[in-house]
């Protein structure tokens, strides 16, 4: 079975066209998985603008969906595109929660493909396709075929994470923790009250002119600090200054950053505008923390990292031990940080519980997780009864 999946949720436009034969041991082939970023737009706003990715989505979207059919089968031309259709067995889109605008841009063009090609159209929660990125795993790669501007193409294990499992999904727009015992069968337990973890990362890397997308840049200036100084500095404890932890000994499984921000916020007030740019342009540069001015931007990026990786960390294992859960799995672009891998992992496995991450690249929004989740939630839909749900969320198909 071949399912081609779409996502356009927020400013990344993602089609993959991802394969999967039971009968066969190699499990899921991503014989396509495509994605423009709009990132380098928004960066001189410290943040997405809706309308900015709306309207580049738009420009991208059928050449992304044309490159994805070119890598998965090779050249197209644009009077035979018709025939690829052939070769899919249904279509998947993310059809929320997102920006509405950009949502409508992926909706719409699956639902075009779907009548065009008469093929079933199957529609994905965003943050369930996050999920379900833990179930490729990559095992090699193989030659793609010939035409394709692609030099590789990856072939993907499934991997089945046991049930019930506890599931993270931590973003820049959600932060939620979700009990599965089986597929399609899942109870939220908590979220965010206020900032989602990526949103508290972009905001805190804008207040110490770390740039955009705030992950990647808090994540770099923190490892600066532990590079001249040796090893990581356990739970940030050897610094001079300790972040709060907001919720971290609440029995309850909800979450708070705009806490932690703010406590960022007022640290970093000591210094001015003036001074904290200066800091921060030597972070960015090589050997920038030997100051101690540029130790003092990467202390803030360091410990903010691992009151955030605290809190996610203290939270997930919390509700692991409550349900009894086999497997714990993490998904969404937080789960790309190398600090939060470590931390779950580790203690994970000190209760015996094996925590699953997506590859990196798989972390961020793409369309290869809808594709995955679509092969384990094949509910389809009228095409003309379709619409994008900025809103949904895990009660909601």
């Amino acid at each position: 079975m071949i399912i081609l999946g779409i996502e356009s949720t927020c400013d990344e436009t993602g089609v993959a066209i991802v394969e999967w034969d039971p009968s066969q041991d190699s499990g899921l082939k991503v014989l396509a998985n495509v994605i423009a970023s709009s990132v380098e737009l928004h960066k001189k706003y410290s943040g997405v603008v809706p309308e900015v990715a709306a309207r580049e989505q738009v420009r991208v979207i059928i050449p992304v969906v044309n490159e994805a059919l070119t890598r998965a089968f090779g050249s197209i031309r644009s009077n035979n595109s018709y025939k690829f259709g052939c070769q899919i067995d249904a279509i998947a889109v993310a059809h929320g929660p997102g920006l509405v605008g950009s949502l409508l841009i992926g909706v719409e063009t699956a639902k075009a493909l779907a009548l065009v090609w008469n093929k079933p159209l199957i529609p994905i929660n965003h943050l369930m396709g996050h999920v379900y990125a833990n179930w490729l795993q990559p095992v090699g790669s193989i030659e793609s075929v010939a035409g394709s501007k692609n030099k590789k193409t990856k072939n993907y294990k499934l991997r089945t994470p046991d049930f019930p499992l506890v599931a993270l999904v931590v973003s820049g727009g959600h932060t939620d923790l979700i009990l599965m015992t089986d597929h399609n069968k899942y109870r939220w337990l908590g979220g965010t009250l206020d900032d989602a973890a990526g949103e508290a990362f972009d905001k805190v890397a804008r207040i110490l002119g770390l740039g955009y997308p705030g992950g990647p840049e808090i994540e770099r200036a923190a490892q600066q600090l532990t590079t001249d100084n040796g090893p990581a500095l356990p739970a940030g404890r050897q610094l001079t200054f300790k972040l709060p932890r907001p919720l971290i000994n609440s029995t309850s499984f909800d979450f708070s950053f705009s806490g932690l921000k703010t406590a960022v916020v007022h640290y970093s007030s000591q210094m001015s505008d003036t001074r904290l740019a200066s800091l921060a342009k030597r972070v960015k540069g090589p050997g920038a923390v030997k100051t101690l001015a540029g130790r003092q931007v990467s202390a803030i990026a360091h410990e903010f990292q691992q009151a955030v990786c605290d809190i996610l960390v203290t939270k997930t294992l919390r509700a692991a031990k409550k349900y009894q859960v086999e497997s714990i799995v993490v998904g969404g672009g937080v789960a790309a940080n190398q600090r939060l891998r470590s931390l779950l992992t580790v203690n994970g496995s000190r209760l015996g519980i094996p925590v699953f991450f997506p590859e990196k690249n798989l972390s961020t929004d793409n369309g290869a997780m809808i594709a995955a989740a679509a092969f384990f939630h094949p509910y389809q839909i009228n095409p003309l009864k379709l619409s994008a749900v900025p809103g949904l969320y895990f009660d909601q198909t």
